[in-house]
């Protein structure tokens, strides 16, 4: 059996984009899902990081730090 150049070209073009698309989606998927179960910081998180660094925070400076995150996004 003989595929012709052109054929096999096409094919394996068509299967690379089909693989592209796939792979977008299911990876766009995957980031979605995990950022849903860890997301990126929170203000329990800043005030942990606080109390390590032997500090008190301030609500005030807790939303100082994330307006600050929010607007680096």
């Amino acid at each position: 059996m003989t595929i012709e150049i052109w054929a096999f070209v096409l094919s394996l073009v068509g299967t690379l984009l089909l693989g592209g698309v796939i792979g977008f989606f299911v990876a766009r998927w995957y980031f979605k899902r995990e950022l849903q179960k860890n997301p990126p910081i929170n203000e329990n998180m800043i005030r942990a990081m606080f109390m390590q660094m032997g500090r008190k925070p301030s609500e005030a400076q807790i939303r100082a730090v994330m307006n600050s995150v929010k607007k680096n996004q």
